[in-house]
């Protein structure tokens, strides 16, 4: 049976977070300190509390729906009508203290927005006909975007796009755990080294990239440092956080767009560059007086040590030069 959700006064008045959260988990209930009573427009700075005090000054009691430890958080839903989900997220500054913020889903919005994404083509193009790798589970529809997709093979990547048979950029498609469990057991490394192959390639996350820092089962910073060497082993792919799956594939679009862009625009410059005439080679510049004379002399050959050297001392001192 899960107890109530209990807030009260710190009674230690020196402290900057004036009250104290009674967390009631199931096994062990969790006494923080708080610098307010609930997320409303911002996240709650908390801090552990050393503990529940004998006789608190009660400030608000909820029935509570449902306390659970999820990795480094906790989820937390009070049995009533407004106010009633929020999360304990568990993490560490760089410095390596340990720091607790208290968020709801609106604070949580706040930093993951929520946009609409535009339907306006990208580049200039009418249609993008998008290849989807046929092994691609749950694939993007491209339904808010002016693409087409088509299932095909791909030699690398989930998504691509061709243009006279050839593949111009290929995008990998990535959620945070895919992320994670490759990056561990090592199989990005593989499919980055793939991907380098492509003319243009990336990898685009569907999450933010502070979440790297959450994962539960692992110590804070080390994936992070998995994927920074990775990075800089292979700089030209490069790794894109987008948030959320829509916005994954909003980029995703837009990327291959810009591709297929920048291959027209490469040919219209190869174009540009074949119909230019072609520049007569240019003539051998004449030889210096001073060096011509300096020759002639080491050579026995009679010259003068001014005016016009004579014809046939210019063409024995070509003909050296094998001109």
């Amino acid at each position: 049976m899960v107890d109530d959700f209990v807030i009260a006064r710190n009674p230690d008045s020196d402290s900057a977070l004036p009250y104290l959260l009674r967390i009631p988990l199931p096994d062990r209930p969790v006494v923080l300190k708080a610098r307010e009573t609930w997320p409303r427009t911002s996240k709650v700075y908390c801090h552990r509390g050393d503990a529940w005090p004998v006789e608190p000054e009660v400030v608000e009691r909820v029935p509570v729906k449902a306390c659970v430890a999820r990795g480094p958080a906790i989820d937390l839903v009070l049995d009533r009508g407004r106010e009633n989900r929020s999360q304990l997220v568990f993490t560490r500054l760089k410095s390596g203290r340990e720091a607790i913020f208290w968020q709801s889903p609106r604070t949580a919005k706040q930093a993951r927005p929520g946009v609409r994404t535009p339907t306006a083509r990208a580049h200039g193009l009418e249609d993008l006909e998008i290849v989807v790798d046929g092994r691609e589970r749950y694939a993007y529809r491209f339904t808010q975007q002016r693409a087409t997709p088509v299932k095909g093979s791909l030699p690398c990547g989930d998504y691509g796009v061709r243009r006279a048979g050839e593949v111009l950029a290929v995008v990998e498609r990535k959620s945070l755990p895919d992320l994670a469990g490759s990056l561990v057991d090592g199989r990005l490394a593989g499919q980055l080294s793939e991907l380098a192959t492509m003319p243009r390639a990336a990898v685009v996350v569907e999450d933010r990239y502070s979440r790297l820092f959450t994962l539960p089962h692992v110590k804070p910073g080390f994936v992070a440092d998995l994927l920074a060497r990775v990075q800089v082993r292979w700089p030209m792919v490069p790794v894109f956080f987008a948030e959320t799956r829509p916005l994954a594939e909003e980029w995703t679009y837009r990327f291959l767009a810009a591709a297929v862009a920048e291959a027209v625009a490469d040919d219209r410059v190869a174009r540009r560059l074949e119909d230019l005439v072609e520049a007569e080679p240019l003539e051998a510049p004449a030889p210096r007086p001073a060096a011509v004379r300096a020759w002639a002399v080491q050579q026995g050959l009679p010259v003068s040590d001014r005016g016009r050297i004579r014809a046939d001392v210019l063409i024995a001192y070509e003909q050296s030069r094998g001109s």
